[in-house]
This record gives structure tokens, C-alpha cells and sequence, in this order.
């Protein structure tokens, strides 16, 4: 059994790269990527394609903070709650990406993501559940998903292995998932053939700036040269030390812990995601079910912990009696990047500085619309119309390289 994050190799929750070799730090490259998790692949990987010669630094290994601690959901509508109505056209957008995303990756890298386009099931169990998943049900019809109410008996007719308890449940057909292990896997092997050099353990120290522009970064003593800097450092973008004050990004950690359950068919599985109001459910091809997550605002603390596994054992068999049988396979924890809006911050920082970070949950249902807004930002100067409403300006006044320009 794995603690803090899933170990490694292919199949498991896991590590996508294995053992590397050492690669040595360049001294000029056209792109340097600080942090190597899902949106720093997925941004190396369609600028490498581009052309560009593209170094990913991470401070530890490939996808450690949250992109192997995820559970693959691209779930717009089930996600879809109070307040995110300003998310939802760029949700919208990403999915529709998905398909030719994945296309292009699974070629690229040789390997299968197990993209599943099985839908979302939301429970309600008792009537103070129903109330507010009808509450849900509603805003999601208002802002035009695709949504189909369901009785107890309906959900059970599609999910025969729930409790009877099951009061109600909402169908989102349009919701998918993939597997995070098999996407990071995938990325890092298709970034690897598209030239990127990938170097772990290797922690930005500082920025290198010509005036208002920056110009490179520095790994310890050694600097790198480099046309744009981009970071993409997830839960870490918010710490002090690297920006200055005034190009501070509201940026925390949001820990999670979740578990992998190995179902057999005397067991039984989940046919697609299955969410209540304490966890959520993901079967993988595998033959695991994936089921998450907590949320600590604790910052970084590390592990897994007794009442984090109880929460979550205890919501799964609230509603799928058939856990009890299964084993425990991995348990872990990682770090969601969250914004104090709990959406991305895709911007020009100053000349020379990209930011993509804090996508909160949303990570992997986001990752083809960043990684081709931030392309069309390095290469042509602006963002996609989708993305402009997701710039660091919607915190703070304008910065005084942009005042001055």
C-alpha cells in the first residue's frame, strides 16, 4: 500500500516516467516551463510540437503535486455549481477539445489514456439530499447542460450494484474521464519524443530579469536563458520568493486524499463516476475504483490520515455496499492549485513571464484549452476570446509595466 502519492509503474496509481536519467540543465532554451504536472506537459508538449525547443523544470518528480493525486474527471456539469457560471464557457470549450487531444497524445506517445465517455451519475439519499440535488438539477438545466433527472429506482436500473436507500440521482451523459496516471505516462512520453528535455528535482530559485522583461531563471547556481518563462506550478505558483510582490499570484494549496479499491467481479464495479455529497467514484479500465477527495485548507501537510480514509470509505459504502469486499490498493494525498475564485489564472505576467495555474479540480477538464491558449499567447501575443476572462487582472489593478507601455 502507497502513502502520499500513488507509486509507481503502469496499471497502478503510479508514476508516469519511471526511473530517468539524469538530463543536464541547458544554458538557453526557447521555452522554460517551471513545474512538470499535467498543464506543464500539456503546454510543453503543443509548443514542442510548434517548433520551440522546451525545457520543463519540476521542482520533484513528474506530476507529484496534484496531476497523479487526481481522479481524471472532465465533468462540466456535474462539477457545474453556484458561482461557476463564468467557468462554464471555457469548461465547455476544453471538452469539446478533448476528443482530438486525446487523439493526437495517444498517437504521439504510443499509449492509451483510457478516455471513458460514460457519463456522471449525482446521488441523493433522504429528502434534505434531494432537495438540494434538485436544487443542482435545476441550474444545471438553466445554463443549458445536458442533465436528465432520475428516481431511486431509474439510478438503480443503471447502477445495480447501489444501496436501495438511493432516493434520486441526476444523469449527466456528457461528463468523461480519463486515467491520470495513463495521461501524465502519455505526456511524459510524448513530450520526451517531441524533443522537451524533462529535468526533476531541479527547483526554480529565481527569475532572471533585463529590466521589466525576463529573460531566463536560475536552478541553484546555474541560469537558464530563455525567450519565455511559464510557470506552471500548480499549488506552489502562490509562494512568496520567486515573484515579486507586486506579480504575487492568489494561489493556496487545496489538499485532498483519496484511495484506489481493486474490484473483482465477485465485488462488482461502477459502470461510469458516481458522486454524492461526500465522494465521488471512478472506475478505471484496470480494474480499480478510484475514490476521492477530501478537502483540507491545511496547506502543505503531508500523508494521509485516519479520519481522511474513514470519511472516505465510509461515503463510498453509504451508497456501494460491495467496497467492503474490496481491497485497498493505494492510498495518497496531493495538493489541488486553487485560486481565490476557483478558477485559472492564464496570463501575461510581464514581458517574457506566462502564468497557468490554478485550476482547482478542474485540471485535467481544462488542460487542452490552456495548453492552446497559452500556444497562441507565446506565439501570437494574445489570448483566445474563451480565455480572457481568466487573466491575473480580474484580482488587481493593472501592473505598472502595462501602465507605462
Amino acid at each position: 500500500m502507497s502513502l502520499d502519492r500513488p507509486p509507481s509503474p503502469i496499471g497502478q496509481r503510479r508514476g508516469p516516467a519511471g526511473a530517468r536519467e539524469q538530463v543536464h540543465l541547458p544554458d538557453t532554451t526557447d521555452i522554460a516551463i517551471v513545474g512538470g504536472g499535467l498543464i506543464g506537459l500539456s503546454i510543453a508538449w503543443r509548443l514542442a510540437r510548434a517548433g520551440h525547443s522546451v525545457t520543463v523544470l519540476e521542482r520533484e518528480t513528474i506530476g507529484a503535486g496534484a496531476s497523479l493525486a487526481a481522479t481524471g474527471m472532465l465533468a462540466p456539469a456535474a462539477e457545474h455549481e453556484p458561482g461557476s457560471d463564468p467557468l462554464l464557457p471555457l469548461a465547455l470549450d476544453s471538452l469539446r477539445r478533448w476528443p482530438a487531444f486525446r487523439d493526437a497524445l495517444e498517437a504521439d506517445a504510443g499509449l492509451s489514456i483510457d478516455y471513458r465517455p460514460d457519463g456522471t451519475l449525482v446521488l441523493a439519499v433522504g429528502r434534505d439530499e434531494v432537495e438540494r440535488l434538485r436544487f443542482r438539477y435545476d441550474l444545471q438545466r438553466r445554463s443549458g447542460l445536458d442533465a436528465t433527472w432520475l428516481s431511486g429506482s431509474e439510478v438503480r436500473r443503471l447502477e445495480p450494484g447501489l444501496r436501495p436507500s438511493i432516493t434520486a440521482g441526476v444523469h449527466c451523459p456528457m461528463d468523461h474521464q480519463v486515467d491520470p496516471c495513463r495521461v501524465m505516462a502519455a505526456l511524459a512520453e510524448a513530450c520526451r519524443r517531441a524533443g522537451v528535455s524533462l529535468i526533476e528535482h531541479a527547483p526554480v530559485t529565481a527569475l532572471d530579469w533585463s529590466g521589466v522583461r525576463v529573460a531566463g531563471l536560475h536552478v541553484g547556481e546555474h541560469a537558464i536563458r530563455s525567450g519565455t518563462v511559464i510557470l506552471a506550478s500548480g499549488a506552489w505558483s502562490g509562494e512568496g520568493g520567486l515573484l515579486p510582490e507586486t506579480l504575487s499570484l492568489p494561489v493556496r494549496p487545496l489538499k485532498g486524499q483519496s484511495l484506489a479499491l481493486r474490484t473483482t467481479r465477485r465485488t462488482g464495479t461502477l459502470g461510469r463516476m458516481v458522486w454524492t455529497e461526500q465522494v465521488h467514484m471512478a472506475p478505471k479500465s484496470d480494474g480499480q475504483l478510484i475514490v476521492g477527495a477530501t478537502v483540507e485548507d491545511c496547506g502543505f501537510r503531508p500523508g494521509v490520515t485516519a479520519g481522511g480514509l474513514y470519511a472516505l470509505l465510509e461515503g463510498a459504502r453509504r451508497v456501494l455496499p460491495g467496497i467492503e469486499e474490496m481491497d485497498v490498493e493505494a492510498v495518497w494525498s496531493g495538493y489541488r492549485p486553487t485560486s481565490d475564485d476557483d478558477a485559472p489564472i492564464i496570463d501575461t505576467l510581464a514581458p517574457g513571464l506566462v502564468a497557468a495555474t490554478g485550476h482547482h479540480r478542474n485540471g485535467y477538464l481544462l488542460a487542452p484549452v490552456t495548453a492552446d491558449a497559452v500556444a497562441e499567447l507565446v506565439t501570437n501575443g494574445a489570448l483566445p476570446e474563451v480565455a480572457r476572462p481568466f487573466t491575473r487582472a480580474r484580482f488587481v489593478q493593472a501592473e505598472p509595466w502595462r501602465a507605462s507601455a
